[in-house]
């Protein structure tokens, strides 16, 4: 690691002092990927991840293997983390009851449900209208509260539409306030093509703090297709957001949103997140390396430029 691997650190007010970082990598990063990364890959990637010091790592999603056939070997990846250290979260994503069904069989604690906040997305990912989907998620997000499972609700297409453009700030809270009246203990407010600006970012989590959603109830899930992802970050940690979506390495996008960029790289926002004396309890440093690994083992250059910076342009591990 070169001498400046750690930025100086300038404290700004009014900003929490301590950010969980959600990682989506090995699920939403991996999923985007043309190749299948075989399953002890993605195992050896999400140990290094807790080993780096990730607390929450978003493991795999037992959707149908015919529609992602990235993530077909959810049941045999699940098995391979039981050795991770205590208290390390692994959330999956469950699109239905039987997605539910098999992430109970293999011991899961934590799911998230995918809604979406435009019709045409919804039509898109899901073939239903976005009511359709939500009554679809109702019955799971109900039994997966009564086995006393973690409940995420993930809200696509928040600030922007391929095909709707803009999306009403009121259409989104209309959503968000029907996932959390049945049971969704968080929602993560997704970017999905990138195009949110700060301005957008504080309109939307103003809104949604007037409807009953405070901040602390709130995730963001930014993309970086217009180099905004930091800035709306910081958007949303000065309106008091502290849990914040990233993937290692910047893998990952949107198969059904063609114009969406990989997501926020974990390693530079926990970069900022340092050098504002946010606490994230990641080893910068280890981070980068495992993502310089991954990113060998998909044979192509990570896209993050804290990364790249740290670890030089062969993306090699020491």
């Amino acid at each position: 690691m070169a001498a400046e691997g750690l930025p100086m650190v300038s404290p700004l007010e009014g900003l929490p002092p301590r950010v969980r970082i959600h990682e989506v990598g090995p699920r939403d990063g991996l999923q985007n990927e043309k190749a299948v990364v075989p399953v002890e890959v993605k195992s050896e990637f999400i140990h290094r991840l807790a080993e780096a010091g990730l607390g929450t790592i978003e493991a795999t999603s037992f959707v149908h293997p015919k529609w992602v056939p990235q993530l077909a070997d959810a049941e045999r990846l699940y098995p391979l983390l039981g050795d991770l250290p205590r208290g390390t979260r692994l959330p999956v994503l469950v699109p239905n009851a039987r997605g539910l069904d098999r992430a109970l069989e293999l011991g899961a604690r934590e799911v998230a449900v995918f809604a979406s906040a435009t019709e045409s997305f919804a039509r898109a990912n899901l073939n239903r209208t976005v009511d359709e989907a939500l009554a679809m998620f109702e019955p799971v997000v109900a039994r997966a509260r009564e086995e006393k499972l973690t409940v995420r609700g993930y809200l696509s297409m928040c600030f922007g539409d391929p095909w709707e453009g803009p999306v009403p700030v009121a259409q989104v809270v209309r959503v968000c306030r029907a996932l959390s009246d049945m049971g969704c203990d968080e929602l993560s407010l997704g970017d999905t093509i990138g195009v949110a600006t700060p301005g957008h970012v504080t309109a939307l989590l103003s809104a949604l703090h007037e409807a009953g959603l405070p901040a602390p109830r709130l995730a963001v899930h930014f993309h970086d297709t217009y180099g905004q992802a930091l800035s709306n970050t910081l958007a949303a940690l000065q309106h008091g957001v502290a849990t914040v979506d990233a993937s290692a390495g910047g893998l990952g996008g949107c198969p059904y949103a063609k114009s969406a960029t990989g997501n926020l790289a974990t390693e530079d926002l926990v970069w900022m997140l340092h050098g504002l004396g946010i606490e994230t309890g990641v080893d910068l440093g280890r981070l980068c390396a495992t993502s310089a690994w991954m990113a060998g083992q998909l044979g192509r250059p990570s896209p993050s430029r804290t990364v790249r910076a740290l670890t030089g342009p062969s993306h090699k591990e020491s």
